[in-house]
């Protein structure tokens, strides 16, 4: 398979390497320095490039017929858009906030953890997301993804970044930390006792191992998808 890497920074190499693993093929590197490409040499692309070019570089292969997978944050304010563009250029999509495996299990398992906890009013609930210092977005797509099922479940309206004391909103505290992969903590604490639950990555590998088996199972479809359907779990 050959792959188009959007984005070639700490996760873009990682990604490369697990791909070259792989016995996949590397045949385009973009940067912020790249000014002509041709992204119809490949089989599929994978975009973790910054949030100022994340939507055209995702909208290129949908109008040059390239499958895509993002994992770029902090540009969802123009998800809809890129989704109808992929619909009308039939083209094939997947977005994901983490594709690391046992992330996506972590979401499965805080979704149904608010299911439970969502007529328990005497706990209150907070998140906590943990990221290397060269992170640009606070929080994290992972901690956005994690609040907007609490929030499904529970009486909070939103999430808020770094304030704790409105009611109807749900914290999320971010920190940034020289080194840490990504870590991600979900809390309901009432009087007499605290539940936690709680996703640790050790290393980059995960992230990259599920963006890499997510263009595989992209190639060949029409459609948007998630990780969901990548791992069968909407089954």
């Amino acid at each position: 398979m050959k792959i188009a890497l959007l984005g070639y920074g700490r996760m873009g190499k990682t990604i490369e390497q697990i791909a070259l693993q792989k016995g996949h093929e590397i045949v385009l590197k973009v940067d912020e320095n790249t000014k002509n490409y041709d992204i119809t040499i490949a089989d599929v692309a994978i975009d973790f490039s910054i949030p100022s070019v994340a939507f055209k570089n995702i909208t290129n292969c949908f109008k040059n017929n390239v499958p895509v997978v993002s994992g770029t944050t902090g540009w969802l304010a123009k998800f809809e858009e890129a989704k109808t563009i992929c619909k009308q250029q039939k083209g094939a999509f997947i977005y994901a906030s983490n594709y690391s495996l046992g992330v996506n299990i972590f979401f499965e398992l805080n979704n149904y953890l608010a299911k439970m906890m969502h007529h328990l009013d005497d706990y209150q609930i907070s998140l906590e997301e943990i990221h290397h210092t060269k992170k640009l977005d606070a929080p994290s797509g992972t901690a956005i993804t994690l609040a907007e099922d609490i929030i499904k479940h529970s009486s909070k309206n939103s999430w808020t970044l770094d304030v704790t004391n409105n009611e109807t909103e749900l914290p999320i505290v971010a920190k940034r930390i020289d080194d840490v992969p990504g870590t991600h903590s979900i809390k309901y604490k009432s009087k007499v006792d605290t539940i936690d639950i709680k996703h640790t990555a050790h290393n980059r590998d995960g992230f990259a191992l599920g963006a890499v088996v997510a263009a595989e199972w992209l190639v060949g479809k029409t459609g948007v998808f998630t990780m969901k359907d990548v791992l069968g779990l909407n089954k």
